[in-house]
């Protein structure tokens, strides 16, 4: 039987952690036999969770002959790990052990060095603060979950359970994932990435406050990158450099989102056909915004409109 550790670490999310214990511990065989044996470990005895106090049954010696260990996020990701826990992940790792995050849990797995050279992805809100301190990490923010083999990681929430199903499938078929589907009743796969969930892109702290603002207000008009630079008070060289060091994307990729962000709101809060949304948004054209949109949030505006209208 395929052995599961979920680390517990203090001030770990309580969501994150349960959703592997719920969804590959209900996951069966056809016979109806358990597939997965998890265990929850930790440093510690007990850990904080919100208003919580969780015991933690076993300790990171449980990761010693982990098959797979999954390290949920924790509220404030931004607290040094302990040297055991890096150890015990960076052992488990060389051992062959595959290695999960669920949200803000990728800066953890990052700070182990697990994630140098990857792709990885996170919580939108994060997404930032993990290309700032990690360099070497290729930070994918718009994926729900990204699978480099060893090394997986997710995003926000429920993109947790996407991954678990994901896990299930890697290894013991679609059919055994369907069924664990089933069992949480949700979809086995959701279709875009967590960009279409994304209502503010601050991601993180950056010394771009104040031009990412300017390009929010402005980005419905036809500005340019210069113009963005002005709005820096630094040159086009130098604002490139940034975005790419900070945000992890170039400032005209911005401005797509920035209108994209604007073309979701007027499809949820109005009834505009698509050529108007197009031109209210900064987008101009209804291909255009078609083409942004699905590159972007992953489905059409129709669909979007479709599946997110407030009443």
């Amino acid at each position: 039987m395929h052995k599961i550790v979920v680390l517990a670490l203090d001030d770990v999310i309580a969501f994150d952690l349960s959703t592997p214990v719920e969804i590959l511990g209900r996951a069966v065989d056809s016979d109806g036999a358990p597939l997965y044996r998890v265990r929850v470990a930790g440093p510690d005895e007990f850990v904080r969770s919100g208003p919580m106090q969780l015991g933690v049954p076993h300790r990171l010696t449980e990761l010693r002959d982990a098959e797979t260990v999954i390290v949920p996020g924790r509220s404030d990701p931004t607290v040094p790990l302990g040297q055991d826990t890096i150890e015990a992940l960076q052992d488990a790792a060389r051992r062959g052990a595959r290695i999960a995050s669920i949200c803000v849990g990728a800066l953890d797995l990052a700070a182990t060095g697990l994630l140098d050279g990857l792709r990885a992805t996170t919580h939108w809100r994060a997404a930032g603060l993990l290309a700032a301190r990690h360099d070497r990490v290729e930070v994918t923010p718009d994926a729900l979950f990204v699978d480099n083999g060893q090394i997986l990681t997710s995003a926000g929430a429920a993109a947790g359970i996407d991954l678990c199903l994901h896990l299930v499938d890697r290894d013991f078929g679609a059919a055994a994932a369907a069924d664990a589907a089933r069992t949480t009743v949700v979809p086995l796969t959701r279709e875009a990435g967590q960009a279409q969930y994304i209502k503010d892109d601050s991601l993180g702290d950056s010394s771009l406050t104040s031009a990412l603002r300017w390009i929010d207000e402005h980005a419905r008009q036809s500005i340019t990158v210069a113009d963005m630079a002005i709005a820096a008070s630094v040159s086009v060289r130098t604002l490139n450099r940034r975005f790419l060091t900070e945000l992890g994307l170039p400032p005209s990729r911005w401005l797509a989102r920035a209108r994209v962000r604007i073309a979701q709101q007027l499809l949820e809060t109005t009834d505009y056909p698509i050529e108007r949304v197009a031109a209210e948004c900064g987008l101009g054209s209804t291909s255009n915004l078609r083409a942004r949109f699905t590159e972007i949030v992953g489905t059409s505006p129709s669909r979007y409109r479709r599946a997110l209208t407030v009443p």
